[in-house]
């Protein structure tokens, strides 16, 4: 593989894993996918997951995808992160996180969320 050789790489954190694809920018071609878990835990609707966690995920798959691809990590000219939604991580004044996130599947505020829908009317009051 050529050193000149152009790679973007995309990245996907979802909840449970960190995807990077190695793609040749002059070909479109998919050279390379890289993965890395997440840990997620909780009973009784709770769903967390350890936000440094995810660094330690972003940096195994963006490595694995450039070493698999075959090529020097110079060749790599961007990278576009995507990343799962409806997440709270809790920073303190160092920007380090508090606690671990709480998932869009967590379910613990479903009665406060139903109770506090009832008192706004409901979704025939909204429309």
């Amino acid at each position: 593989m050529p050193a000149s050789r152009s790679v973007v790489i995309g990245v996907d954190s979802s909840t449970q894993s960190t995807k990077a694809a190695a793609v040749d920018t002059d070909t479109g071609e998919l050279l390379a996918v890289g993965r890395a878990p997440h840990t997620v835990t909780g009973t009784a609707g709770a769903r967390e997951s350890d936000p440094g966690e995810w660094w330690t995920a972003l940096v195994t798959a963006v490595r694995s995808a450039v070493r698999d691809a075959g090529v020097p990590a110079a060749s790599v000219t961007g990278i576009a992160v995507a990343g799962q939604q409806h997440g709270l991580v809790t920073l303190g004044p160092g920007g380090r996180p508090l606690r671990p996130a709480l998932l869009w599947n967590d379910t613990r505020s479903a009665p406060q969320a139903a109770a506090l829908a009832a008192r706004l009317g409901g979704p025939e009051a909204w429309t």
